[in-house]
């Protein structure tokens, strides 16, 4: 089924967004200034359980789609590569505008339960439509129409998964450090203008691909 998977496309893809400050980092890191350490890696937890619930809906939809029409299924797949053409096209938009990520003072003796950070980190990235609509228009890209969308899907989003863990985890044990670092315009201006080539980049060969 995996034989002919895009590995090096989909892995620079999905490390190159969730490398880029966002709301998932904001989160976790104000949460491990809010309780520490646990509180940190369970909000990632939460966050990173969120991506298999955007790979079984959109693989659902996708199925359906597959079932109704491989015409259909094509255009969807050029609609996704557009879509990542524009996201690319906002990433550097932002980053030519030199816009920093803003962390607010949270109080550091607050205690909270495991599962208030794990249901704060889920329902931050299940709520989150532009997730959803990342995944439709990601998922398409390196799904096979020969083989089952949902075991497809599961997979990348377990990848996602351990990069986003890492990431988020790395961001948790280095907070204060990293909360000053990522607040400078100058590394935010970086890591979206990477985040915006490669998007650009990519959704441009994929919809040549078609």
């Amino acid at each position: 089924m995996f034989e002919h998977f895009l590995w090096l496309p989909f892995l620079l893809a999905i490390t190159a967004l969730t490398l880029t400050p966002g709301v998932d980092s904001l989160l976790v890191m104000r949460n491990s200034v809010r309780g520490g350490t646990q509180d940190g890696l369970v909000t990632s937890f939460g966050i990173c359980l969120g991506l298999f619930v955007h790979a079984l809906i959109s693989a659902a939809g996708l199925s359906v789609i597959l079932l109704g029409s491989a015409e259909l299924f094509t255009l969807l797949k050029l609609a996704g590569a557009g879509y990542l053409v524009w996201l690319g096209l906002q990433s550097l938009r932002s980053a030519y505008q030199h816009k920093a990520m803003v962390i607010g003072e949270v109080r550091k003796d607050t205690r909270v339960s495991w599962f208030t950070s794990l249901r704060e980190g889920l329902l931050s990235n299940v709520l989150n439509p532009k997730t959803v609509i990342f995944y439709m228009a990601f998922l398409p890209q390196f799904i096979d129409p020969a083989y089952p969308a949902v075991p497809q899907a599961l997979m990348m989003a377990g990848v996602h998964f351990l990069i986003g863990m890492l990431w988020q985890g790395a961001l948790v044990l280095m907070v204060n450090r990293a909360k000053v670092w990522l607040q400078r315009p100058r590394v935010s201006q970086i890591m979206e203008s990477i985040t915006g080539f490669l998007l650009v980049g990519f959704g441009v060969k994929l919809a040549s691909n078609h």
